[in-house]
């Protein structure tokens, strides 16, 4: 059991693109401060799977632009409201970026090359499979997000309270940066 300790924050969200380190970075919160984890990802693609869709071969496209608002609406209310929550979303910090009593964590990887590996060791296909399913995916995402929401750069570094580039951190480093910043301290 994770004794409590006070930190302006009551939430945090977890946003970056594919492969960068999201899921590892949240599950790893989790288990430190014991809050709860809401991963949009694993529940857009439980509705794929109930849907028929394929998520290596389409994204947010094969969605109805309903079904995205209405994600976003559950997203929403739980940035307003919830406490003791690691939301983990593509656009989780864009959507908080009102919030200022929630932490914006953005992950990125400045290598390319890095993500691509990551995606075909995850997902066991190859290294060209893994290239054009992150184009693609990450492609059609935007475009269907840019429709709904706007022309913005949803990973733009001022939406965000602290930015971290997991090519030059491993996992324990970026999950520390986040704890500091939180004002976490282990007893």
């Amino acid at each position: 059991m994770v004794a409590p300790f006070s930190s302006k924050f009551r939430l945090i969200t977890v946003s970056g693109k594919i492969a960068v380190g999201t899921t590892t970075l949240s599950k790893n919160l989790v288990h430190v401060l014991n809050w709860k984890h809401i991963n949009f990802g694993a529940l857009q693609r439980e509705f794929d799977r109930k849907n028929g869709i394929n998520e290596n071969k389409q994204g947010a496209s094969s969605r109805t632009d309903a079904h995205e608002r209405q994600m976003e609406a559950m997203g929403q209310k739980m940035l307003e409201q919830d406490k003791n929550i690691v939301y983990e979303a593509w656009l989780s910090g864009f959507l908080a970026r009102q919030q200022h009593d929630v932490l914006r964590v953005l992950l990125y990887c400045s290598h390319d090359d890095i993500r691509v590996d990551r995606v075909s060791n995850r997902e066991s296909i190859s290294i060209i499979e893994a290239k054009n399913w992150l184009r693609q995916r990450e492609n059609e995402n935007i475009r269907k997000w840019q429709k709904l929401y706007g022309k913005y750069d949803f990973w733009d570094p001022k939406y965000f309270n602290l930015i971290i580039d997991t090519y030059k951190t491993g996992p324990m480093e970026t999950l520390g940066k986040v704890l500091d910043k939180l004002g976490f301290r282990h007893k």
